[in-house]
């Protein structure tokens, strides 16, 4: 099969589809490899490392998305790419369509078989390819709530461990998975009272074992959240449910009701965000501010620390690549229903069922259509 791997064009977008490690697994089981020239960059990967690995340089997006019949990427096609994407296409990639509706429009348009990291979920509901990123995404969560609580940067200037004598920041996570697990990590690192709110029990007993007495765990409610937000000084938004919209948990007033200088971090807001005021924005100007409070929503941050993030997903995106590619598309997903459930287009329709009900367009199950 060709694999293609264009340069990512998101804003502050530094990430890669493949590392030269994976471009010479692809190579070593026949596939052809095509990089656009200057696509690892971003990542400190230079093209002579591609070449060496076996992949061919090509001078533009145009020709990579041309001649290959996988494409291989990091975030979502933007609009620029629209139009280079051939009818039945492969292309594998994170997605988020709930929140890119114009984008699923296209991709039913030209039949793209969308394959989404996102929703590739193993039978025990972990998602293996959100996890890296959602890793990453927890931990500079807390770093840049950290920045954005000084003073400089708008926030109340306060310091998430505090000093002896003077009290520590009170940080609050909306969700306990990956992405709420790490952010805790650093936040009690760096010394914070840390809260986590979550809604099933038996993740907040193993988030208890885990921290003990370090954090303290809140069964999700209205009225909880509303306590909790209303006094944290730093509100992380955690929250996923795969493939669909994320519930707005902090409301517009609770918002107004805050401390003036306070910080919400919505990591899920490419997933439409918990968090009302939240809406997305880049690496280049990633704050706003409503009724005082500072609002950090970049979609893509794990971007900003790439080489990291480039070399963490590829450790798990890897393997379903190869499957995809070597035995073909159709009998990929037969066997492997977790790669299965990563399908969200196909054939020109909708076949992940909660990215259809958010989108509010007609879902087929893809066992009707292979």
């Amino acid at each position: 099969m060709r694999i293609g791997v264009p340069k990512e064009i998101k804003n502050h977008e530094y990430r890669v589809g493949l590392i030269p490690a994976s471009v010479a697994e692809y190579v070593r089981q026949g596939h052809v490899v095509a990089v656009q020239a200057g696509a690892g960059e971003g990542s400190a990967i230079p093209d002579e490392r591609y070449v060496e690995a076996g992949a061919m340089i090509l001078p533009s997006a145009e020709a990579v998305w041309e001649s290959s019949d996988m494409i291989v990427k990091v975030k979502e096609p933007m609009a620029p790419e629209y139009g280079l994407m051939q009818k039945g296409q492969l292309v594998y990639t994170y997605f988020h369509l709930a929140a890119v509706p114009e984008l699923a429009e296209v991709l039913l348009e030209r039949q793209v078989r969308a394959v989404a990291y996102e929703t590739i979920q193993l039978p025990d509901g972990r998602l293996p390819l959100l996890e890296p990123m959602s890793e990453v995404a927890g931990r500079m969560a807390i770093q840049v709530g950290a920045r954005c609580l000084e003073r400089e940067h708008g926030g109340k200037g306060v310091l998430l461990g505090g000093v002896p004598g003077v009290a520590r920041a009170k940080v609050v996570i909306l969700g306990g998975g990956v992405v709420g697990t790490n952010a805790a990590k650093m936040a009690v690192g760096m010394g914070a009272q840390v809260t986590i709110v979550d809604l099933n029990l038996n993740r907040l007993r193993y988030l208890d074992d885990i921290f003990g007495s370090k954090i303290q765990t809140m069964h999700s409610n209205v009225g909880t959240i509303y306590d909790q937000v209303l006094n944290a000084d730093l509100v992380v938004g955690a929250v996923l449910i795969p493939g669909a919209k994320a519930p707005h948990l902090v409301t517009r007033d609770h918002i107004s009701q805050m401390q003036e200088g306070s910080v919400v971090v919505d990591v899920s807001v490419d997933q439409g965000g918990c968090i009302a005021t939240c809406h997305p924005t880049t690496h280049e100007d990633p704050t706003y501010v409503v009724d005082g409070v500072v609002h950090y929503c970049v979609a893509n941050m794990p971007g900003a620390v790439a080489r990291t993030s480039t070399f963490a997903l590829n450790n798990t995106t890897l393997g379903y690549g190869l499957a995809l590619a070597s035995k073909g598309f159709e009998q990929a997903v037969k066997d492997d229903p977790a790669l299965a459930l990563g399908v969200n287009t196909y054939k020109g329709q909708c076949v992940y069922k909660a990215v259809a009900e958010a989108l509010d367009v007609e879902y087929t199950p893809l066992s009707e259509l292979l």
